[in-house]
């Protein structure tokens, strides 16, 4: 859930709440029993459906955290990976160098066992 759905849900139970505090007061002293009742058993309800989504939010807390931990071991192993490939890359590149400076200077000279004669 992200950060501005959390907000305006907030802002929803919020004014919700105040909007049937408020009508229970006003149906209270209008003398309308049966509606303040209604106003009252919809505070309750707001009541348990917020310590619901509490208890839920903090039920998926942990799995967040594991989610984390976990992509940060992905990020740490995909930037061994892209080292270690750059290493390789530079090994074959001092080869490829290594390679046309021996082509360029032509064949090595091979050695003659000791005591033969020209």
């Amino acid at each position: 859930m992200t950060r501005r759905t959390k907000l305006w849900l907030v802002v929803a139970g919020v004014v919700f709440t105040f909007i049937n505090a408020g009508g229970a007061v006003v149906a209270a002293i209008n003398g309308e029993g049966g509606h303040a009742l209604t106003h009252v058993a919809l505070l309750v309800a707001t009541y348990g459906v917020w310590q619901f989504a509490l208890r839920r939010a903090r039920q998926s807390e942990p799995a967040t955290e594991l989610a984390e931990q976990q992509l940060d071991r992905l990020e740490q192993s995909v930037d061994a990976i892209a080292l270690q490939m750059e290493r390789i890359g530079e090994a074959q590149r001092f080869m490829v160098k290594v390679q046309q400076q021996r082509a360029e200077d032509g064949p090595e000279p091979t050695a003659r066992p000791s005591g033969e004669a020209f």
